[in-house]
């Protein structure tokens, strides 16, 4: 069907561009943490409502065409999953909400420490992010199984950056309560990674109908 067609083009051009608006909001509130910039902290909070509007633009087409076309294969796969993707970019923004909300509670406190392990972490989660939406516009299977087994790098470095935090408070109570913060802002950078991992196996599933969420742990006996 050439309406269908149609549809769905809009519905993919829809998501490039709220997953665009994801990706600026999470730089700029990790470009404000390094900075300890109120000023680019406070664009990201006034960003979160034109993300909340594009969520349910894209959630109306996407009911619209399942409701009108009854898509079938990958059609159908597509429409589902971009709904997922949908979510899970707006929960990007709010993330990347919650990390300016923080550095605006600490710009103005002298820093703890050099940040070295928030801002890598951070250009990790960012790369898989950019990488699943590539993957997804180009409809890329390699590529969105590669951005999933870069989660791990992510994963690892959230309970090394919470060691040296606790190791500061515990030496010097005054760093409390800014310590705390960078735990939560190195929290929510780790969920940022999980959302782009979501995306990318959205996106696997999409092109070849194959789930790869929650494989078996490698001491684990396939039945």
């Amino acid at each position: 069907m050439i309406k269908l067609e149609e549809d769905l083009n809009n519905l993919t051009k829809l998501l490039v561009n709220m997953a665009t608006s994801a990706e600026e909001m999470i730089v700029k509130s990790v470009r404000a943490l390094i900075e300890r910039n109120m000023i680019l902290a406070e664009e990201v909070i006034k960003s979160d409502d034109i993300i909340n509007k594009m969520e349910i633009e894209i959630d109306n087409l996407s009911i619209k065409i399942l409701a009108l076309y009854h898509p079938e294969a990958k059609d159908l796969r597509k429409v589902t999953m971009i709904m997922k993707i949908n979510n899970d970019l707006e929960r990007i923004g709010d993330h990347s909400v919650n990390i300016a909300k923080k550095v605006i509670t600490i710009a103005d406190k002298p820093p703890v420490k050099p940040l070295i392990d928030i801002p890598r972490m951070a250009e990790k989660a960012m790369e898989m992010l950019r990488e699943s939406i590539e993957s997804f516009v180009n409809s890329d299977e390699e590529l969105a199984r590669q951005v999933c087994e870069k989660d791990d790098e992510v994963d690892e470095l959230e309970p090394q950056i919470m060691r040296e935090l606790i190791t500061y408070m515990l030496s010097d109570p005054k760093t409390i309560d800014q310590s705390i913060q960078l735990i939560l802002i190195a929290r929510d950078i780790e969920r940022v990674a999980d959302l782009a991992t979501n995306i990318a196996e959205d996106t696997y599933y999409i092109e070849s109908g194959e789930i790869i969420k929650h494989p078996p742990r490698k001491d684990q006996k396939l039945p």
